[in-house]
């Protein structure tokens, strides 16, 4: 793994403004940089990252199977009472997932490890999946990159084969975003061009503008009603809202699944590292509250992770991570060493959430910067990636996304 210096396309922002890609500059600030990439060996890739991420998408579900049995465990990662059916019945009825992102930290030397999973509304899936396979087309063709240089990169061909095989030709499928965000949209449309690829009818309406009849069902700006709705709107959120009530009986196929809401949740982290303690690419984790005497010398986690928690309190009395269970962009993350907070971000409306404990795992420094990679999942297999990178240790929404490349 290194970061290589390359030159920019001469007209790539003509290229981004042609495409619809409005956001490649935030607040006077790059977020697509090209002035260098991160290449990567195949053995990389394959050993590395592909294969270790389908793996942990198969221990998210595996770890899913548990949770839905057990109230204790539905409470702890915050599923409301009176939506708990909804989420355990959306698994035992196996509804189909869709996509997701694994975030992983990752140097080249040693095991990917997982820092979070974000299984319901993923972002960054346009410039992972298309601009920055348009990036590798554009400067092997200028003679920038090495010939035979690819990229790991089948998320569109994938996402298109995972609508084909889930319905039916010419499926009505509805798609919805909150209005007037540009990245928001981006994503949704993506997901949408894979879907008429596909067969499918793709309708797009904003979020606030779908409704439900006085029959329960949901339906969109035109009174046309929602039989497969792809959300980009958190199942925290969701199922705290006044129209979940309405989500049962609806008739309604939700993409992602409800059950999603177990895997999108920093608390599956705890979980996964309770059923596979030691795995190579899991940090250990646990409920802040289980641990929160022990973190101080002399203290005593709670019973139950005791044992656990023994074996790694040095560890985190070194340095650990502290997340809320529901966050996006890094928002209320802070990292404590030696006892003390020496990095945090804003935690905007996730102050409230019960929070986990991760073990640290410094992201490396390339140039002042420290990269991030975003491993996609589609169905059940990895298939792609993308690379955010940030001055800061924790990894926020503005943070630059990298084109990458493979190269032996």
């Amino acid at each position: 793994m290194q970061k290589i210096t390359l030159p920019e396309r001469p007209h790539w922002r003509d290229t981004a403004k042609d495409a619809g890609f409005t956001f490649a500059d935030m607040h006077g600030e790059p977020y697509w940089d090209e002035s260098s990439a991160y290449r990567f060996s195949l053995r990389e890739i394959e050993n590395d990252i592909e294969d270790p991420s389908t793996d942990l998408h198969a221990m998210c579900r595996d770890a899913v199977a548990e949770i839905v049995g057990s109230e204790r465990m539905m409470d702890r990662l915050g599923i409301p009472p009176e939506h708990r059916d909804l989420v355990a019945d959306s698994w035992r009825r196996n509804e189909p997932e869709i996509y997701g992102r694994l975030d992983l930290a990752y140097d080249g030397t040693g095991p990917a490890k997982l820092l979070e999973y974000n299984a319901d509304t993923p972002t960054s899936l346009y410039e992972s999946a298309s601009f920055q396979w348009q990036w590798l087309e554009d400067q092997l063709a200028a003679g920038v990159l090495p010939r035979g240089a690819d990229q790991f990169n089948g998320i569109h061909e994938a996402l298109v084969e995972r609508f084909r095989a889930l319905f039916d030709p010419n499926t009505d499928i509805h798609f919805t975003a909150a209005a007037g965000n540009p990245e928001d949209y981006a994503t949704v449309e993506a997901m949408a061009w894979a879907a008429r690829e596909a067969g499918m009818g793709a309708q797009y309406s904003d979020l606030d503008k779908l409704g439900v009849t006085r029959d329960g069902q949901f339906v969109d700006d035109q009174d046309r009603v929602i039989g497969t709705l792809f959300k980009l709107y958190p199942w925290e959120d969701l199922l705290r809202d006044d129209y979940a009530r309405h989500i049962a009986g609806s008739g309604c196929l939700f993409l992602e699944p409800a059950w999603k809401a177990l895997v999108s949740n920093k608390g599956i982290l705890p979980v996964l590292w309770q059923m596979f303690e030691g795995h190579p690419n899991l940090l250990p984790a646990f409920f802040a509250d289980d641990i929160a005497d022990a973190l101080v010398a002399g203290g005593q986690a709670v019973p139950d992770v005791a044992p656990a928690f023994d074996k790694v309190a040095d560890q985190f009395r070194r340095a650990h991570v502290v997340k809320p269970i529901f966050s996006r962009e890094g928002a209320g993350v802070s990292i404590v060493e030696g006892g003390a907070v020496t990095d945090a971000s804003p935690a905007g409306n996730y102050d409230a959430h019960p929070r986990i404990v991760q073990a640290y795992a410094p992201l490396p420094d390339f140039d002042g910067f420290r990269p991030i990679l975003g491993a996609w999942i589609v169905g059940d297999q990895c298939v792609g990636m993308g690379i955010r990178e940030d001055k800061s240790r924790i990894t926020q929404d503005l943070s630059r996304f990298k084109p990458h490349f493979i190269a032996d």
